[in-house]
């Protein structure tokens, strides 16, 4: 074990909500070192969407929503199911999920998730412009689809929620309209909602590698290892990991899914658990895609990755250590193939990641119980790469001890204490 080495700050992570935070530290002058046991985006951050869902305000955890909870039990390959091995041990996860579908916390959560939104959205064409990163950006908008005018009809809350918080959209009530915007979607989708405004990257693990290229072209340090602690001392904090230890004067704690061990031993016992999302990765002349398509009622979505199509979504509670279960990813490719008809399935490539998901869907932005030195940043759900840029902009206004643009109570992590 080698000296202690010392560092301005140091961010546990290297996902894209790690990465945009140390560039951002560093672009301000820290002297900032990322620790992450495998890598540049070599989990979550590089299987995702590659969408920048600003659209996407409400939370899951909406009123009502338990009444379905016993089909989630009994359809373990529908889009939003328990995995059977973990019903237990995700029953606390689950109450708070209850408690937070109430109107009274659902609706401040709402305000919270669309004021996060919009410092996101603004913060995004900050980072783009900083680090030159437009030829990485696509801008080609989201088609939101509906199968007949009662589905549609259904939606129209969601829509109105939507408007109330300044998403841009148009309603396509034909399938001739919605194929002027994508064609080769089945006839069956005869309405849709269309979001202009909506961006993808050209691929989430090319973008994080872009911005990680940015932050060490700035001077920032990037080291693999496993990290085994964190110790508050007198003036540092302490981080002890298979390869070195490490102090400095503060530490971010960005491990997405696997921050629940570190900040309980910090004395934070918080719910977060993981969303298991699946995806298929078609090659190259898959499908012509113009557009980022939801089937939001089967739970998915079919995005561009790189020159390939990825097709995936879905949301199975099932921890970190349960095997896959890449049915789901059939499942999901299966029903792909019968909404858009010249679909081309052979040579895809399965994967399924581990969305850090909080009860109330709002992440996790705040100092830690122990010490204003150790900061939090992790719980996005499937909304990292959105809240990305945002969530690195808030974390440096927690570092320098400056007064944030948003409050910052709704993402404490005291707040289901």
């Amino acid at each position: 074990m080698s000296n202690l080495i010392s560092h301005d700050v140091i961010v546990i992570g290297a996902g894209i909500i790690g990465i945009s935070t140390a560039l951002k530290l560093q672009t301000e002058g820290k002297q900032v070192l990322v620790i992450d046991r495998k890598g540049i985006a070599k989990e979550t951050s590089s299987g995702n969407a590659g969408a920048f869902a600003f659209a996407d305000v409400i939370p899951l955890a909406t009123p009502g929503i338990m009444q379905k909870a016993p089909k989630w039990l009994l359809d373990p390959l529908g889009p939003l199911s328990i995995h059977p091995a973990y019903a237990v041990k995700i029953s606390p996860w689950m109450m708070h999920f209850w408690r937070s579908s109430w109107k009274d916390r659902y609706e401040n959560a709402l305000a919270a998730q669309a004021t996060l939104m919009d410092l996101s959205k603004a913060a995004l064409e900050r980072q783009i412009q900083s680090v030159d990163g437009e030829a990485l950006i696509r801008r080609e908008g989201q088609l939101q689809l509906y199968e007949g005018e009662k589905e549609f009809k259904a939606a129209q809350p969601s829509w109105e929620v939507r408007k109330k918080h300044g998403v841009k959209f148009e309603f396509l009530e034909s399938p001739e309209a919605i194929a002027k915007i994508q064609p080769g979607i089945d006839s069956r989708f005869t309405h849709a909602g269309f979001t202009p405004e909506w961006k993808n990257v050209v691929h989430p693990a090319q973008w994080t590698q872009y911005l990680a290229d940015a932050f060490k072209k700035l001077g920032g340090e990037i080291a693999i290892a496993d990290v085994h602690s964190i110790k508050l001392q007198a003036e540092t904090v302490l981080v002890k990991t298979s390869q070195s230890n490490y102090h400095a004067s503060q530490v971010i704690l960005a491990m997405g899914a696997w921050s629940k061990a570190l900040a309980k031993s910090l004395g934070d016992n918080l719910p977060l658990d993981t969303e298991r999302g699946y995806n298929t990765t078609l090659p190259s002349g898959a499908f012509d895609l113009k557009t980022h398509i939801s089937f939001s009622n089967h739970g998915f979505v079919v995005s561009k990755a790189g020159e390939g199509v990825r097709i995936g979504g879905a949301v199975e509670l099932g921890g970190l250590y349960l095997k896959p279960n890449y049915k789901r990813a059939d499942v999901l490719l299966n029903k792909a193939a019968s909404f858009l008809p010249k679909l081309k399935t052979e040579g895809g490539t399965q994967w399924m990641g581990f969305r850090p998901s909080m009860p109330d869907s709002l992440p996790v932005i705040s100092y830690s119980s122990l010490s204003t030195r150790i900061i939090y940043a992790f719980g996005h759900g499937h909304l990292g790469l959105t809240q990305s840029a945002g969530t690195a902009e808030l974390v440096a206004d927690l570092i320098f001890g400056r007064q944030p643009p948003i409050p910052l109570e709704p993402y404490s992590a005291r707040r289901f204490n």
